[in-house]
């Protein structure tokens, strides 16, 4: 590289396996984490970095990978290992893509959601600071069993062994190989030329580099990571539920931190995209999912469910509820037992209450439906009250229809509005009634059947029984 140069990046995440050990139809590296392909975690570390091009090996389910990938705001290329003959194989068909004259190349696996940009900054720090050729992540294990071992002679790294192909003595060693590299783009090009297959699993090992760049007299390093957790890879459902909960933590942390109440954080789940507000208060047993956002002051009681939300502040939303792809405003209640369905919108200080299911609907300012009640495909204006078991009847059997009620309706108990139908400005619906038709503005609309009363029906209704009897 030229002096005074500005130092090049490209990243290679190698995604390419199929991770038997999942036992599942399924790619390892797409199974979900929080809601997205676990390797789209590992590559946000990795875009984080501004690398100057980011290449991604898929073989396995290429095309799947391919479908995953395109849903996530990453900017990668993808390089195809047709056959899956090592982690060198998979570096050597990503050649024709890489710098030949200078620059760094990162190399990692896939399968590390919990690797954060920081690590990868210190790391990449490290290396340039000490002018390595290659640097390697690593750690220490009490078990190191099935991780390659970090070998070394005199404090610094010689190579690293591959678990089946240890000796007694390196399977003793507890360093071991994170799956992360630094090296210097022209070196690793000399260097695969030289990768051979001559051990247990007839593979190209990329972790062979290592070897090779010491006996050239390169500066070869092994960077020690203190946090183990944190740079493990994912292999078996097992470890995929323990990364989940991970990401969890790192997130109730930061939202403590910042000034969120969390009640009973080992019973709380809030995705790590998820952003809320200080001085709200989470009870025990919420699921936050998605990218979900909640203001400030809000109070979000035990057992609500919330995916892709956007809460305003000081929201209270009682137990029991589902809430997804809605937005809510200012001073809101919703539940206990409200389900809000996609398309919902609440604006400030509308009340949802007990069992009451709204689809496809936005309610205006101060507007409440407090009781057994379903709300489908509707506009319903200010100040509107819906009273129990209203119903809006949506569906015809082939199209759903709109229903709208302007400001300040009132709709009493009991009612079907049967769409497209309109109830215009201030008019009374009274209880008990099917509305097919508009409604004029400050009209009462009422269908109920006439009462009648039968004077003296039950005296002759229990006479005639005891006759009977």
């Amino acid at each position: 590289m030229p002096k005074g140069a500005a130092a090049t990046l490209t990243a290679l995440v190698l995604a390419a396996g199929q991770g038997k050990r999942m036992r599942s139809a399924t790619i390892k590296l797409l199974h979900p984490l929080w809601g997205r392909p676990m390797v789209a975690w590992t590559l946000d570390s990795v875009q984080a970095l501004a690398p100057d091009r980011l290449l991604v090996v898929i073989g396995y389910q290429a095309d799947a990978m391919r479908l995953a990938l395109d849903d996530e705001d990453i900017h990668w290329d993808a390089v195809v290992q047709d056959a899956p003959r090592g982690t060198g194989h998979a570096v050597m068909c990503a050649r024709p893509h890489l710098p030949g004259t200078g620059g760094d190349l990162l190399i990692l696996n896939g399968d590390l959601p919990l690797l954060t940009e920081d690590t990868l900054r210190s790391f990449l720090a490290a290396h340039r600071a000490a002018g390595a050729t290659l640097s390697v992540l690593s750690t220490e294990l009490e078990d190191p069993s099935g991780y390659g071992r970090m070998v070394r002679s005199g404090g610094s790294l010689v190579r690293i062994v591959e678990d089946r192909d240890t000796t007694v003595e390196e399977r003793a060693v507890k360093e071991i190989n994170c799956g992360v590299y630094l090296v210097q783009a022209p070196a690793l090009m000399a260097a695969l030329d030289d990768l051979g297959t001559d051990n247990t699993q007839g593979e190209y090992y990329l972790t062979d580099v290592v070897a090779n760049l010491v006996g050239s007299g390169k500066t070869v390093q092994a960077v020690l990571h203190p946090d183990a957790a944190e740079v493990l890879g994912v292999n078996d459902r097992r470890e995929l539920a323990a990364a989940a909960a991970i990401l969890s933590a790192r997130k109730n942390r930061a939202l403590m931190m910042a000034g969120v109440t969390l009640l009973d954080p080992a019973r709380t789940y809030i995705d790590p995209r998820t952003e809320i507000g200080p001085d709200t208060v989470i009870y025990p047993d919420v699921w936050i999912e998605g990218t979900s956002v909640l203001g400030t002051g809000c109070t979000v009681r035990p057992n609500v469910h919330l995916t892709d939300v956007r809460v305003g502040d000081r929201v209270t939303l009682k137990n029991h509820c589902v809430i997804e792809q809605s937005e809510i405003g200012d001073e809101a209640q919703v539940g206990p037992f409200a389900h809000l369905r996609p398309g919902t919108y609440l604006s400030r200080q509308v009340k949802v209450g007990n069992f009451v299911e709204t689809k496809k609907t936005s309610m205006g300012e101060g507007s409440k439906a407090s009781h057994l009640s379903y709300l489908g495909d509707a506009q319903v204006g200010r100040d509107v009250n819906v009273g129990a078991g209203t119903i809006t009847c949506n569906y015809d059997g082939r199209k759903k229809y709109v229903t709208i009620l302007e400001d300040g309706v009132f709709i009493g108990s009991d009612t079907q509005l049967v769409a497209p139908v309109r109830v215009g400005k201030g008019a009374y619906v009274g209880a008990g009634s099917t509305i097919t038709e508009d409604v004029p503005a400050g009209a009462l609309a009422l269908t109920r059947t006439p009462q009648k009363n039968i004077e003296g029906w039950v005296k002759r209704k229990q006479k005639q029984q005891d006759e009977e009897n």
